[in-house]
């Protein structure tokens, strides 16, 4: 679970620019990955220093659980590590990466995997094999949480719906369809509504 005094993983704003910043949605994610989890270029600050540095990029996965045409939706309660989000709607699991995951990352890409699998199973226990792609970088420079955050978008394609909670700030999980996500978008988080705007791109 994220802390408040914990240590989280960043990169500089300069080489989010450097690389090609952007708004939204980016389908090009090889383009950056590289670079961002090079072992030269990312490196932990304090996250309640990062939350409020808009020098710096938080790297945060955001895994995005598909079934068939559905994916899984939540709400964030009251425990959620990011207090402005709280009781906002999501479709995004996962969570910074902290110093604890430091074992993890090296230079190629299987081994930020591993670490984001144990972010998520953090939060969710998933009962069935499923395939990790990942589809999209995702910014969002138009609110306080996203100017400091960057997504790494994965989707995980499941052939069975079995998912439960883990943790206690996660309300109403449930599948959902692109038009019941459509219906509650303007509940949603910032990352959500991006995503849910482009979900077909997202799952193809």
């Amino acid at each position: 679970m994220n802390t408040p005094s914990e240590n989280i993983l960043v990169v500089r704003r300069s080489l989010f620019d450097q690389l090609g910043s952007f708004q939204g949605l980016n389908f090009t994610p090889q383009k950056y990955l590289a670079a961002l989890l090079s072992r030269g270029n990312n490196f932990f600050l304090p996250r309640v220093q990062a939350e409020n540095d808009p020098t710096h990029k938080q790297i945060v996965p955001y895994a995005i659980i598909a079934f068939q045409d559905k994916v899984l939706y939540y709400v964030r309660g009251k425990k959620a590590g990011e207090q402005r989000l709280v009781a906002k709607g999501s479709i995004g699991i996962g969570g910074h990466m902290n110093d604890t995951d430091e074992s993890f990352f090296a230079l190629d890409e299987a081994a930020y995997r591993a670490g984001v699998e144990r972010e998520v199973n953090e939060e969710i226990k998933i009962d069935t094999k499923f395939e990790d792609r990942i589809v999209a970088l995702l910014n969002d420079d138009t609110t306080d949480v996203g100017r400091v955050h960057l997504g790494i978008v994965h989707v995980f394609k499941l052939p069975e719906p079995k998912v439960e909670k883990r943790e206690a700030m996660i309300t109403n999980l449930a599948f959902l369809t692109k038009k019941e996500l459509v219906a509650r978008r303007e509940s949603l988080e910032s990352w959500s509504q991006i995503c849910v705007d482009s979900l077909e791109r997202l799952l193809a």
